[in-house]
């Protein structure tokens, strides 16, 4: 495990960075690909086969395990794209504006390699620059190629109505194919803890450490808080199992889908995971070696490396410093201000304005999800628009072209069905006509049907048109998913220009006031805790008075933590520490005023 950058780029929806790490992983830089959409994943490899004269080998249509094999083959390629052209950097020479020099001039100032550039440069010897150009060429490093596999997202399939076995799901299918590639590097399993697939990991030797105590291909665990970490680490460790890295993600200031906490908040758990750290390779190491003895294999001699690394909503140099500095952040992952850098990802131009446009107003958290998740989205994006035409022309509903969210409603059906579809939407909606209710609920109930999207289409289109792939059947519309951040960010930027704002050599934001990251997320909060409680009040129970209580105890804790956090924001400047402290004080007295339900009051 090494890093030549300290911030990564974060998977984003499906078809955004579908084939990012050709474009950044060169430079050292590591992304994150989506395995969710095997259909596109072969559609990309066609592409770049036929793009460098590389014989396309199609994966049979009657092959059962076709998902796998597909997923299989286009990381084999990305993974050979990425190393030729990572070989092809290193083969130019250091002339101003080669991808050489970039390279190195993207670095952070404090990185080694970086000064023994900028120690070449000032060099005046040529036998001394020689040796130092080889040293630097013999000690660049490109970032890793790592995957997402959402575990909710595991979908049975079947076979002339027949139910495949459990290991031909989605996920487990997905994971079978990241497994069997050839890359060494991790994959990020998000949306919680799935026992079956966790326990299916178990059968791929890449992720035990070798006799060597080295592992080829890492487990990565995206997670909202320690206490989420400490049993999903031990999950695994039963299973001998390493976690290499927990990825902690803000529970609402993120893009995509957005899985909150009960009011914890960002800043409080980073605390947790600094303090707690050690703790946390100890106990887990334990049990992992248990279980390798327990399993006939080598147990471990010490703990194995492990990162904790963090994301959601950082948007200035400072902020992400403080994650480093002050929590001990390994990588700080940057997701949607890389939605306005074409060089990295795949936007058109229609998304890209509407994204670069967007305030504060327009981004919005949706419900539009299928999977009952709320989900991050900007008001204007074309596969709502879409969707809404057909709402308003008698036909609300999908066709369900992708159906990979075919997974979690029966109510009508023996096999699951897509809450996004035409199919579910119109027998729902039946049901709702023979309720008889007023017009105002009606429609309200009507609205709740009617405002699913399909996003597994959404979500990959932009792949599609910005590589001349679309067909017929796609249609056009976009889904786009940033995260609130989008509204600070607006101009296009090259990903030199991004880099050079993470590290404090440029500022690529806009003039729009920007809140710190921890205030931002704190208001989210709030806005959610009032929408939760305003929603249940028609089928409050005991339960959930508990848990609103519980979520505001959580605010008021997380709010005391941030008030003695300021004088650790020592990069900040105190213009911006005072403002922190003055809105800090607003949102107290504002969750001082939310009244809680009881059951007398429902």
């Amino acid at each position: 495990m090494k890093k030549t950058h300290t911030f990564q780029i974060p998977v984003m929806g499906i078809g955004f960075t579908i084939d990012t790490p050709l474009k950044v992983a060169p430079f050292g830089i590591s992304s994150v690909i989506s395995l969710g959409d095997d259909l596109l994943v072969d559609r990309m490899r066609k592409f770049y086969c036929e793009k460098l004269n590389i014989p396309f080998v199609e994966v049979a249509k009657d092959d059962l395990d076709k998902r796998a094999h597909r997923i299989t083959l286009y990381l084999n390629l990305m993974n050979r794209m990425v190393k030729n052209k990572f070989q092809e950097l290193k083969n130019t020479s250091f002339e101003k504006g080669s991808d050489l020099s970039k390279y190195f001039e993207m670095l952070p100032d404090f990185s080694e390699l970086k000064k023994e550039y900028k120690r070449m440069m000032a060099e005046s010897d040529v036998s001394v620059i020689e040796k130092i150009q080889q040293w630097l060429k013999d000690n660049m490093e490109q970032g890793s190629i790592d995957v997402n596999i959402m575990t909710k997202l595991d979908r049975a399939n079947f076979l002339k109505g027949e139910q495949l076995p459990q290991d031909m799901n989605d996920a487990h299918a997905a994971l079978r194919g990241f497994a069997n590639s050839d890359l060494d590097a991790g994959v990020v399993l998000s949306a919680g803890l799935s026992p079956r697939l966790y326990s299916y990991v178990a059968n791929f030797d890449v992720f035990f450490p070798d006799e060597n105590e080295q592992i080829k291909k890492r487990i990565i665990l995206k997670v909202s808080d320690y206490r989420s970490a400490l049993v999903q680490g031990k999950f695994l460790a039963k299973k001998g199992i390493w976690v290499s890295e927990y990825r902690i993600e803000s529970g609402l200031n993120c893009g995509g889908h957005a899985f909150a906490t009960d009011g914890y908040l960002m800043g409080p758990i980073l605390e947790e995971f600094k303090q707690k750290k050690q703790e946390l390779i100890e106990q887990v190491h334990e049990v992992l070696n248990e279980a390798l003895v327990g399993m006939d294999r080598k147990s471990l001699s010490k703990p194995l490396p492990m990162w904790v690394t963090a994301q959601g909503g950082v948007g200035t140099a400072n902020e992400h410093n403080l994650f480093l500095n002050n929590y001990d952040i390994d990588i700080v992952g940057w997701g949607t201000p890389f939605l306005l850098v074409p060089e990295a990802i795949n936007i058109d131009a229609n998304s890209f304005k509407i994204l670069s446009e967007s305030g504060t107003d327009e981004l919005y958290l949706s419900d539009i999800s299928p999977i009952g998740v709320p989900f991050n989205s900007v008001k204007g994006n074309t596969k709502d628009a879409e969707k809404d035409a057909n709402i308003a022309a008698g036909k609300p509903g999908s066709t369900c072209p992708s159906q990979f969210l075919k997974i979690y409603n029966t109510e009508f059906t023996d096999k699951p069905i897509c809450l996004a579809s035409k199919q579910y939407q119109k027998l729902k909606i039946a049901e709702l006509e023979a309720k008889n209710l007023d017009k105002e609920a009606h429609q309200k109930a009507y609205d709740k049907i009617t405002v699913k999207s399909c996003i597994c289409a959404g979500l990959v289109m932009t792949a599609y048109s910005e590589n001349d792939l679309l067909k017929r059947s796609d249609g056009t519309g976009v889904s786009l998913c940033p995260g609130p951040n989008m509204a600070y960010f607006s101009k296009e930027s090259t990903l030199h220009e991004m880099v050079d704002h993470i590290y404090a050599k440029n500022d690529v934001l806009n003039d729009t006031y920007r809140p710190h990251m921890f205030i931002k997320e704190l208001g989210m909060y709030i806005d959610y805790l009032n929408k939760e409680i305003e929603e249940s009040m028609e089928t409050l129970n005991a339960k959930k008075v508990k848990y609103f209580e519980g979520f505001k105890a959580n605010l008021n804790s997380g709010i005391e933590y941030y008030e003695n956090l300021v004088g650790e924001m020592k990069e900040e400047s105190e213009t911006i520490k005072t403002k922190f402290v003055e809105e800090l004080q607003q949102f107290k007295e504002v969750v001082a005023q939310i009244s809680l339900p009881t059951l007398e009051t429902a």
